[in-house]
């Protein structure tokens, strides 16, 4: 009997992330507002910190990545929805990379709701993500997030003087990644 109730409980949880309706009535950021005030761990690895224009250890604010606009995706390393659309955000990834006009311009980061540090790991290396992915085995980033059905994705403008803005706010999958590449470039006024 025990084992079936803990079962019961890891796909109850994972129902509530990868498809089901929103848990507790609130709601993700809303375009042209502020995403909630939270922090994540400065990446250990190098190459990610310098992605990001970040320097030393400790924690940091989406808004303070040196960029203009930052694509966060909220995923779970076990949502197949997420999985599918792996491979079109690292296109997504690439084709910033290979715009000299947007390199720099543009940063992504996921976030993995439910996700542990080694969950998140698995993830990047099986689906190949080459921007910073963080861990939210608590779902306490995902809660203040909206708790969100995953994928979700939200995209900000950072102004030069640090503040910001949600351009950006959408459940599922993105459809064709020129026209979600576009948009987030018309949105955050890069054009």
């Amino acid at each position: 009997m025990m084992k079936r109730i803990g079962w019961f409980a890891v796909l109850a949880g994972l129902m509530l992330l990868c498809g089901s309706a929103t848990a507790w009535g609130s709601e993700p950021p809303q375009v042209g507002g502020k995403l909630p005030d939270f922090s994540l761990d400065i990446p250990k690895e190098s190459t990610e910190r310098a992605y990001l224009g970040l320097s030393g250890s400790g924690t940091f604010k989406v808004p303070e990545i040196k960029t203009q606009s930052v694509i966060i995706e909220i995923f779970s390393m076990y949502c197949p929805y997420c999985q599918r659309e792996a491979p079109k955000l690292n296109e997504v990834y690439e084709k910033i990379e290979a715009d000299p006009a947007l390199k720099g311009r543009i940063k992504l980061i996921g976030i993995g709701a439910g996700n542990s540090l080694f969950e998140v790991g698995v993830f990047k290396k099986k689906y190949g993500v080459a921007f910073p992915l963080f861990p939210d085995e608590e779902l306490i980033l995902h809660e203040r997030l909206g708790s969100t059905r995953t994928p979700y994705f939200i995209a900000l403008k950072i102004n030069p003087d640090g503040s910001h803005r949600v351009i950006h706010s959408h459940l599922g999958a993105f459809g064709s990644v020129d026209k979600f590449l576009e948009e987030i470039v018309k949105s955050s006024e890069l054009q």
